[in-house]
């Protein structure tokens, strides 16, 4: 599988592309089986029973881990996530191809089979995220729970605080529109990359108990008031699908989870492809070329995309009339 100039341009210009049928189906049906087995017989969600499907889950059954979290509408397994089926799902020839020709042949960082699971190292901080420091594998398996007659919730994007470069969302089963898909802001990779201190990596505030106040992630002035003006400014894209299709994002892209008010459960794998120099250029400021480091194929594709790919690509009406230069 091989990208299109047009697409790396549609790639380069708003930070992400929906790709279809990437993805082998008969894995994405093993790892979902997978997934369901890690599930306690107890708990009311059967795999057969739709009607069981819908959340939140019972307090009796929520489970705070790291490694498999069960909490509210939000259920993340990672805890196979270096398990050589995980592996060869996400890095298989097609996606593999795709990722090199975007960072560069032979750039990127390979998996660890029976490796380090991101959430090994359990929370970035007390009370936040996962930490994937050292992770050696996929991010891991994220499904997202009908909300069922919850009321309706604002869209509220963020950027990720780890380093890598190319981000990965496949669907491994069916995702309706406004069932739970990854959503993303077009164009904010261009917008909120100069607001970042370094090119990858986000200072953190140590967490000290006798000084509990501050910790996480520290964030520039430029960098939230950007933000906020991306989420008045630019309409989110959803990246619904069917299952094998994917979506690539760049590193710098305002992101969320999306809010699931369909009746089924958003089954996705996420991941992360990493050039094998990553460490030799993270802590680098933002560059005038925001593409240094990626494949000499992105650096030199120029090449436009018509209004047609565009709308294929589910761009907001008030993108498609305003095009950006894609050279740089």
């Amino acid at each position: 599988m091989k990208l299109t100039a047009e697409q790396i341009s549609f790639f380069k210009d708003n930070g992400y592309l929906l790709l279809k049928n990437v993805l082998d189906l008969t894995q994405c049906e093993a790892v979902m089986d997978r997934v369901w087995d890690s599930l306690p017989e107890t708990n009311h969600l059967k795999k057969d029973d739709p009607n069981t499907h819908v959340g939140p889950f019972e307090v009796s059954e929520e489970q705070d881990s790291s490694l498999n979290l069960r909490m509210g509408y939000r259920w993340q397994v990672r805890e196979f996530s270096t398990e050589p089926e995980l592996l060869d799902l996400v890095f298989s020839k097609n996606l593999l191809g795709v990722a090199e020709q975007l960072l560069g042949e032979d750039m990127v960082e390979p998996p660890v089979p029976h490796g380090k699971p991101m959430g090994h190292a359990g929370p970035a901080w007390p009370g936040g995220p996962v930490d994937p420091a050292d992770t050696q594998g996929i991010r891991g398996v994220y499904c997202t729970l009908p909300y069922g007659d919850q009321p309706r919730e604002a869209d509220t994007g963020h950027t990720d605080g780890h380093p890598f470069n190319l981000g990965v969302v496949g669907l491994l089963g069916d995702v309706p529109k406004e069932g739970g898909a990854f959503k993303v802001w077009p164009r904010s990779h261009r917008r909120l990359y100069p607001t970042f201190q370094m090119q990858y990596d986000q200072p953190r505030i140590p967490f000290y108990e006798h000084l509990p106040s501050h910790k996480g992630i520290i964030h520039s002035q430029a960098y939230l008031d950007e933000l906020e003006a991306v989420m008045q400014d630019t309409s989110p894209v959803d990246c619904y699908g069917e299952a094998g299709d994917v979506v690539l994002w760049h590193h710098r892209l305002a992101h969320m989870a999306g809010h699931n008010y369909s009746r089924v459960i958003r089954q996705a794998v996420l991941s992360d492809f990493v050039r094998k120099d990553l460490d030799t250029c993270r802590l680098d400021p933002p560059q005038k070329n925001m593409w240094r480091d990626w494949s000499t194929q992105v650096q030199g594709c120029n090449a436009g995309y018509s209004k047609a790919f565009a709308l294929e690509q589910r761009l907001p009406k008030e993108l498609l009339s305003a095009p950006v230069e894609i050279g740089t």
